[in-house]
């Protein structure tokens, strides 16, 4: 019996500088574990006068996680953060009961061209600190745990698995585990693993079950005790999961909440200016439709 409950494929989603493929939510799966929201962000060439522009937006009830392949981002909230975030580091930002955030490519780059490639993940927060105060935490990637194990190297980017804890500062039972293959190898990791696991093909390929599976999607386990692959040379994946929550978070624009009504205040608050501001920065993404979808999301 096969142990892949559901195979997710990116699907195009237009966030208004360039396509990104979207995996989580998905109609027949919303979250894995704690993860609600996953982009994959390229790879894409930006000219000289193409730029990453994300204006002052939103955010309540999640963590929001960057992590870059290529390209470099220049991260503003209302905390006062103002970051540059470099491939190979961690941007974690909890938004709590609320905080605004812009994006943007960093000033030495703009009049030249530049690669931009990397993932984008919301992980929401646990039902009694999803109003919680909102923090930031940034990782340079000499302190996230990595290591060389049967030709094999991991990086633990977040949460804590295989007698690993990463420093990034989680709020519920989690992983978010890289994989990267010189050489054919099998991986057997299900008596670590815990909770609800996807498996995210970056490149290369995997074979499970007789099955070979291409990138640009994630296999979701029936049983996260069972997992089990063969990664072939040359290969990158994404382990990630966790334990889920009790009950089911709702989610529109940027907002994930447990309850309606805190999507409502929260809409209500951005459309009346009551979030705090970014100074400065006049290019405030305004709400959107009340049709709106993800695919509106900045």
């Amino acid at each position: 019996m096969s142990n892949i409950q559901l195979i997710i494929e990116e699907r195009p989603a237009d966030i208004g500088h360039f396509l990104v493929g979207r995996l989580l939510p998905f109609r027949e799966k919303r979250m894995v574990g704690p993860f609600i929201f996953i982009d994959h962000m390229g790879p894409v060439l930006m000219s000289d006068h193409q730029n990453l522009d994300i204006g002052p937006h939103p955010h309540i009830g999640l963590s929001t996680l960057t992590y870059l392949f290529e390209g470099n981002i220049i991260h503003h909230d209302t905390l006062g953060t103002n970051v540059e975030i470099k491939p190979g580091q961690v941007n974690w930002m909890t938004a709590g009961k609320g905080i605004v955030h812009s994006e943007r490519t960093p000033e030495r780059f703009r009049h030249s061209d530049k690669q931009m490639h990397g993932m984008q993940i919301w992980v929401a927060l646990p039902k009694d600190l999803e109003e919680m105060m909102p923090s930031f935490f940034h990782a340079e990637e000499d302190t996230i745990p990595s290591w060389e194990q049967n030709g094999i190297h991991y990086k633990l980017i977040a949460g804590e698995v295989l007698g690993q804890r990463s420093p990034v500062p989680v709020y519920s039972p989690l992983y978010l585990l890289e994989l990267k293959s010189v050489q054919r190898q099998t991986i057997t990791l299900g008596a670590d693993l815990f909770g609800e696991t996807g498996l995210y093909i970056l490149s290369g390929q995997i074979e499970s079950e007789g099955h070979v599976y291409e990138p640009k999607r994630i296999l979701v386990a029936k049983n996260s005790k069972l997992c089990d692959f063969v990664m072939a040379e040359n290969t990158t994946v994404f382990i990630f999961g966790g334990e889920p929550f009790a009950e089911p978070r709702h989610i529109y624009w940027n907002f994930v909440a447990s309850t309606l009504e805190l999507i409502d205040q929260a809409k209500a608050d951005w459309a009346a200016q009551r979030f705090p501001l970014l100074q400065g920065e006049p290019d405030i993404i305004p709400l959107p439709p009340v049709s709106s979808s993800l695919r509106q999301k900045s």
